[in-house]
């Protein structure tokens, strides 16, 4: 492939949902957004608009709801369910994180629409009772006290309606929203997915259920449950393009990397047809998405110059169509990405937080991606003083963090803070202090979950632990962590090569030729020729 015609696929997937909405709107065939039956008392035009709504708020595709519930409502004045699509589709992507400023607004705003229009059942009172305590006393209430109440309410609505299969499919997503990430029982994740699979056996074609098992099941332990509905997902809702993209999270926790590259770049087709038009240097905070995912496993396939064709394109971003927390996360990530896995450390010493016309205050999480990369690249290019002031600066992002209550990722700062400390300490020729840090880092790592937002870590810890280990001229431990992280991260370029190198180094031949060989396999249709690949080609 050419690197023009890779970016005219690449620049597909940067088009904004909310003009995809605008483009095809109440044009989009049903059938192709799955099947659901979410039966109301509207009149039956609005029920129609209202049906479509729900189908693509299964998918994401927010905008586009907003408009089906909308109309829905302009049809039949008395459609008051409708304002509680409306309100639905304002949290965002619920999984990512709090609703925005804005949409905290305009989701009372429709909640309150939708009291006054009234609803003719009781049953859709109660639902828009249930959303309604996402809206209600926000300046007073934390965001995730309010979304456990919420999952309370739509638990009651599975028992007031035990027949109603949508109460059920909502009620697995808000037990997805308030999981505790640290919670290695996976408690709300399977009462999720045991829900979803028995409404999934009823109704193959149900986008949202497809869609929500592929999050239930997004963790390392229980990755490969979610296959199936990650293979159906994106036939399910081919017009949807989160459902294209969804499968790759999946794909990514079994290191499936062509399936997830593939998934990325359906999503970006299907944005194609829906758009043909994008606005300069404007980007779709969902498309940024798909591509950090999509970067992820261009490095692991060591398609370098892919990889290098994406990355030009996603800095040309200027702003995004959403001020959210996944466009800003990608757009620290993916630059990230592209100079570690590759060990280019001079390159990652000097990046920089960009664009400037992001609003990074609002994302602390985001920009510690950064200073977390320029701290590995300064350390490991000795460089002490340098990666000293990206520490400084992480520990000031934790801070705020830590004071925001944004406990998950206030340790993941301090994760990278351990991380940057270990290999200061290994550039100042403090071994023994240097692996004490990566191991507490790889320890404390270990005990969260990644956050849907992100396919993985920059750099998993215990892989690094690994790597300084190996450094240390210890490959005997260093084989034990190598493997130990592939555990969580499997089938990664650097967890394979580096495990080949270390069963070599510690005379493990049989072992060595194994990973070396599951390496060729792995970079098979590699456009780079890597020194790891130069290096496995040559063992005998």
């Amino acid at each position: 492939m050419t690197r023009m015609s890779l970016i005219a696929i690449l620049v597909v997937a940067l088009l904004s949902p909310a003009s995809v909405a605008r483009a095809q709107g109440s044009g989009v065939d049903p059938d192709r957004l799955g099947k659901v039956n979410f039966q109301t008392s509207c009149a039956s035009e609005a029920q129609a608009r209202f049906t479509r709504g729900v189908a693509m708020l299964h998918s994401f595709w927010l905008d586009g709801a907003i408009k089906e519930f909308t109309e829905a409502a302009q049809v039949d004045p008395g459609c008051g369910i409708a304002g509680w699509g409306v309100a639905m589709a304002w949290m965002g992507n619920p999984l990512a994180g709090p609703p925005s400023a804005k949409g905290l607004t305009e989701g009372a705003a429709a909640v309150a629409k939708a009291k006054t229009m009234g609803s003719k059942t009781q049953r859709e009172r109660d639902y828009v009772a249930a959303i309604e305590i996402i809206y209600k006393d926000t300046d007073k209430i934390d965001h995730r006290t309010r979304a456990v109440a919420y999952e309370k309410a739509m638990e009651q609505l599975t028992v007031r309606y035990p027949d109603d299969r949508e109460a059920a499919v909502f009620y697995a997503l808000a037990l997805n929203m308030t999981l505790n990430p640290n919670d290695k029982t996976y408690a709300n994740q399977l009462k999720a997915a045991s829900i979803l699979e028995k409404v999934f056996a009823e109704q193959p074609q149900h986008p949202g259920v497809a869609h929500y098992l592929i999050h239930s099941y997004d963790f390392p332990p229980i990755a490969n449950k979610g296959v199936t509905a990650a293979r159906r997902y994106a036939s399910i809702a081919p017009a949807a393009p989160h459902a294209q993209h969804m499968p790759s999270h999946i794909f990514t926790r079994v290191g499936s990397w062509q399936e997830s590259v593939d998934s990325n770049r359906a999503s970006a087709r299907a944005a194609q047809e829906a758009m043909g038009v994008n606005t300069i240097g404007l980007r779709s905070y969902e498309s940024l998405h798909a591509y950090d995912y999509m970067m992820y496993a261009f490095m692991q396939l060591a398609k370098d110059r892919e990889a290098k064709a994406l990355m030009d394109d996603v800095t040309a971003t200027r702003k995004l169509n959403v001020d959210h927390f996944a466009g800003a996360y990608a757009l620290a990530a993916i630059p990230a990405r592209y100079t570690l896995e590759r060990g280019r450390w001079g390159d990652a010493a000097v990046l920089t937080v960009s664009p400037s016309e992001i609003a990074w205050d609002k994302f602390p999480q985001a920009e510690s991606i950064t200073w977390f990369a320029r701290g590995i690249g300064a350390a490991r290019s000795g460089n002490v003083a340098d990666a000293q002031k990206s520490l400084a600066r992480i520990e000031a992002l934790r801070d705020t963090l830590k004071a925001a209550k944004n406990t998950y990722w206030a340790e993941q700062s301090e994760i990278q803070r351990l991380v940057v400390a270990g290999w200061i300490a290994r550039a100042e020729g403090k071994n023994e202090e240097a692996v004490a840090l990566m191991r507490q880092a790889a320890d404390r790592e270990d005990a969260t979950e990644k956050h849907p937002v992100t396919p993985g870590a920059l750099f998993p810890a215990r892989e690094m632990l690994a790597n300084l280990l190996l450094d240390l001229g210890q490959p005997g431990p260093a084989l034990a962590e190598f493997e130990r992280s592939q555990k969580n991260d499997p089938n990664r370029f650097r967890g394979l090569a580096g495990a080949a190198r270390a069963a070599e180094l510690a005379g493990d031949r049989d072992k060595a030729r194994g990973y070396y060989a599951k390496l060729m396999t792995l970079a098979a249709t590699a456009d780079t020729e890597r020194p790891e690949l130069t290096q496995a080609k040559s063992f005998k």
